[in-house]
């Protein structure tokens, strides 16, 4: 089968891989129908974090066909279309059942196992795999690709932010996590929406999910510019969905004491002035986001037309063609590819 690998920075090869097997018992084999370019893929393809291993295998944003099951597989059958969480978790441990599958006490990163590929092995598959109603339009595949990690990473931002009737939310970030928290902002009945972007046809988009106004400052200034906007007060909640030490301080300073950061930008050199954050009396909550916590409710919402986070999709190429999609997003030609298979 095809995979994408990952040799070194910026050197992104479509080769030929080994078709996946049953494994366990509990594993399940997908056929990706459609799967994408994360931005957290960009910080090894731009050589800031170390390979896993050489080549790499690359993805874990996919959706699918059951091809075949393990004999302990209960929940999904072959032939039933898929969405799996960018975490493999079983679904059933005290930490999953407290809603943090992506923490799971046997949770597997399925960037490790690499989604960008015709096959794909599914640990723990009853616990991460999550059928659809029935077999998608074409104009439903963008939407339920994105509930697979950057819908369901914004919404567990907007959540950890306690978007809801009444706040006003800044998103600190305007790739595609950031742009879906602004969706899942709103949908959670937030009053105000502040977007943080300096990029005309991000900020459209953002202003398409819900955004009510556009900051385009920076650090300091851009956290006069909240406050300013909100009374000298800051506002309620906060989605961090960059993961710098520029975003971390901005997000804490720009929220009004009592309120709510959601950091789901992935932390790189990030550190906190512990004094700060004390005299701030901000409640910080974030990490990898638990997606199959949401995955039923996304998947409806998509189903039924209440939200289309396709929308973030600026970019599709075929597999073969990933190395122009990485290469797009990392130059910022592209928001978020979509690779097709």
């Amino acid at each position: 089968m095809r995979g994408v690998m990952l040799y070194g920075p910026k050197d992104v090869r479509v080769e030929e891989r080994e078709m996946p097997e049953i494994e366990r018992a509990t594993d399940a084999v997908i056929r990706v129908t459609a799967t994408c370019i994360c931005g957290s893929d960009l910080w090894p393809y731009r050589g800031l974090e170390p390979l896993h291993q050489t080549p790499q295998p690359m993805g874990h944003e996919y959706i699918g066909i059951v091809e075949k099951i393990g004999h302990e597989v209960k929940n999904v059958k072959p032939g039933d279309y898929v969405v799996g969480s960018f975490v493999a978790s079983d679904n059933t441990c005290e930490i999953c059942r407290a809603g943090y599958q992506s923490r799971c006490v046997h949770q597997v990163m399925m960037g490790a196992i690499g989604t960008q590929a015709d096959y794909a092995l599914i640990p723990l598959a009853d616990g991460t795999l999550v059928p659809t109603p029935g077999e998608p339009s074409a104009e439903l595949v963008p939407s339920l690709l994105a509930a697979s990690d950057v819908l369901g990473t914004g919404w567990f931002a907007a959540v950890a932010a306690h978007a809801g009737p009444g706040k006003t939310i800044a998103v600190v970030g305007d790739g595609a996590v950031g742009l879906l928290g602004v969706l899942a902002a709103r949908q959670l009945g937030a009053e105000r929406i502040i977007a943080m972007s300096r990029h005309t046809d991000r900020q459209a988009l953002a202003r398409l999910f819900g955004a009510t106004d556009i900051v385009e400052e920076r650090g300091d200034e851009g956290v006069a510019k909240i406050r300013e906007l909100t009374n000298g007060l800051g506002v309620h909640g906060v989605i961090e969905a960059v993961g710098t030490q520029e975003a971390m301080e901005q997000a804490i300073r720009a929220t009004r004491p009592g309120g709510h950061v959601g950091f789901v930008g992935v932390s790189h050199d990030v550190s906190l002035d512990g004094l700060e954050l004390f005299f701030s009396s901000v409640n910080l909550h974030g990490g990898p986001a638990p997606v199959r916590r949401f995955l039923p409710e996304l998947i409806q919402l998509i189903w039924d037309g209440q939200i289309t986070p396709g929308d973030v999709f600026d970019l599709t190429l075929p597999i073969e063609q990933a190395a122009d999609g990485y290469a797009a997003m990392d130059e910022r030609r592209a928001t978020k590819v979509l690779l097709t298979l």
